[in-house]
C-alpha cells in the first residue's frame, strides 16, 4: 500500500498496527493490516520477567485496553510488564478499548476483537516475510526500574530478531537514544531510528545523553545517520531539507489527517506513521 510516491519508495507505517482500525500491538491487528496491503508497521516492545519480549506500548499494563482475568477493567494502573511472566501475561485481554474512555473517544472506529492477548515479538515477526518492522523499544531514563537495563532490553529484543529471521526487515528505534546507539554497536548492520519528541528534545542530557546538542538531524547524523522520527507537527520544511543533506531518512508520527499527509508529502518525506493508513491520499 502506498509504497511509492513520486517514483521513489515510501514507507507507509502502520502505527501500533494501525490502532485507528484494528486493536493495537496484537497478531489480530498486524494480520487485519496486511490484508488491507500494508507492508511496513511500527510496533513497541517491552521485557517481561522471566526476559520474555513482548509487543505493548507502555510500561505497564494500559488499563484503557487491558481486561484482567475476571473480565474486568482495571481501577487505576495495571502492573508493570517487567513484574510479571509471560503466562501472567496472556491472563488479560487486550483486544477491545474500555468504553467511555479517552482512547475509545480518540479512536471510535477501531474494531474491537474479544480475545487478543498480548503477544510475543518473535510470534508478529513470523506472520509474513513480506512485512517490515519498525520496532521502538520502550524506555524511561528517568525511570530505570521500570523496564529492564537498556543493554539487556536490545539484546533481547535482537535475539527475537534473529530467532524469527528478520534481522533483513527491522529497524530499531527510541527516544531513549541509548537504545539504537547500543544496538549500533553490537549490530552495525540493522538500520536504527531516533525518536524525538518536544520533551526529549528540551532535556537532550536525558534522552540522548548530550549535553549540548545540534539539532536533532546534526545530532542523528553525529550518531553515524539513519532515520529521524519526530512528531509530525514539529517538522519543518528547513528541518527535513537539512536532515535530507545530512543522508538522513525522516519518517514523522504519528499523522492521521490526511491533509498533513498530503503536505508531509509534498515536503518530500520518506514515508509516514499513522493510525489510520486508510486515509492516506493516493
Amino acid at each position: 500500500m502506498n509504497t511509492s510516491v513520486s517514483g521513489k519508495t515510501f514507507q507507509l507505517q502502520g502505527h501500533r498496527g494501525a490502532r485507528g482500525l484494528f486493536p493495537e500491538n496484537t497478531i489480530e491487528g498486524f494480520r487485519a493490516g496486511i490484508a488491507m496491503g500494508l507492508r511496513w508497521f511500527e510496533l513497541d516492545v517491552g521485557v517481561l520477567r522471566d526476559g520474555t519480549v513482548v509487543v505493548h506500548h507502555d510500561l505497564a499494563l494500559n488499563p484503557d485496553i487491558a481486561r484482567t482475568p475476571g473480565n474486568n477493567w482495571f481501577s487505576g494502573a495495571g502492573p508493570l510488564l517487567r513484574r510479571m511472566d509471560w503466562e501472567e501475561a496472556q491472563d488479560y485481554d487486550v483486544g477491545r478499548i474500555l468504553p467511555g474512555s479517552m482512547t475509545a473517544q480518540k479512536f471510535p472506529e477501531q474494531v474491537p476483537q474479544d480475545g487478543a492477548r498480548i503477544p510475543r515479538l518473535v510470534d508478529v515477526l513470523v506472520l509474513d516475510d513480506r512485512i517490515g518492522w519498525n520496532i521502538e523499544l520502550k524506555l524511561q531514563p528517568d525511570r530505570p526500574d521500570w523496564t529492564v537495563p537498556v543493554e539487556e532490553m536490545v539484546e533481547r529484543t535482537l535475539a527475537a530478531v534473529d530467532a524469527a529471521g528478520a534481522a533483513g526487515r527491522v529497524t530499531i528505534q527510541s527516544f531513549d537514544w541509548r537504545a539504537p546507539r547500543y544496538s549500533r554497536r553490537v549490530r552495525p548492520e540493522i538500520p536504527c531510528g531516533w525518536l524525538t519528541r518536544a520533551e526529549t528534545i528540551a532535556d537532550p542530557a536525558l534522552w540522548w545523553g548530550l549535553v549540548a546538542p545540534p539539532s536533532p538531524p546534526e545530532a542523528i547524523a553525529a550518531e553515524g545517520g539513519g532515520t529521524w522520527t519526530p512528531y509530525w507537527e514539529e517538522l519543518t520544511p528547513e528541518l527535513l531539507s537539512q536532515a535530507h543533506a545530512l543522508g538522513l531518512q525522516v519518517i514523522p508520527w504519528t499523522v492521521n489527517d490526511t491533509e498533513a499527509m498530503r503536505r508531509l508529502v509534498a515536503w518530500g518525506v520518506d514515508g509516514l506513521i499513522t493510525d489510520y493508513p486508510d486515509r492516506m491520499p493516493a
